[in-house]
């Protein structure tokens, strides 16, 4: 296996907003395939759910880190973290299909055990129980901490898992962080 890109993390700007769009409607793209519907209501719906996912956002995690994922200088993903006193939580995390599958998420997770180890919090996050990242949750130490229909929540805790060997952390939302 390759090692995986480097990726480096910058806070999320207003002039993402086209970008964070193709990266909400690649993450639906199976679904929509198997709709039937024209391209053009596809494109309808899919604005409709990712303005109603943003403002659902706002609401329930105002304080959230909402930085842009770089493998080189271009934009391949985007992580939501909101760091409560309780716990810290994976709001979102998404990478573009092109840059699935080559050990970027599994790196940024890493980022986020360390950290949330060294904090003594939880972290947690939930999951669409058909998608395939629940595996990596799992391998990564995460464990089923209920369900909602079709969601997972899953969480990891300082000395219920093994750590992630190798894991750096990931430090607030300022400055860019760079993973290699």
């Amino acid at each position: 296996m390759t090692a995986p890109p480097s990726c480096t993390l910058r806070p999320a700007r207003s002039g993402d907003t086209a970008f964070l769009f193709r990266l909400y409607a690649s993450t639906r793209a199976n679904e929509m395939a198997g709709t039937g519907w024209p391209a053009a209501q596809q494109e309808a719906f899919l604005r409709s759910q990712f303005a109603a996912r943003s403002r659902d956002y706002a609401a329930n995690y105002p304080r959230a880190a909402h930085q842009i994922v770089l493998v080189g200088r271009a934009p391949a993903g985007a992580l939501i973290v909101d760091r409560a006193a309780e716990e810290i939580r994976v709001v979102d995390i998404a990478l573009l299909p092109a840059q699935r599958g080559k050990g970027i998420g599994r790196r940024l997770l890493g980022g986020l055990i360390a950290e949330a180890g060294t904090a003594g919090r939880p972290l947690r996050l939930q999951v669409l129980k058909t998608n395939r990242a629940a595996r990596l949750y799992a391998q990564l130490g995460f464990t089923p901490a209920g369900e909602d229909g079709l969601y997972l929540k899953m969480e990891w805790r300082a000395g219920r898992q093994a750590p992630l060997a190798g894991a750096g952390g990931m430090g607030g939302a300022g400055a860019p962080k760079k993973f290699d």
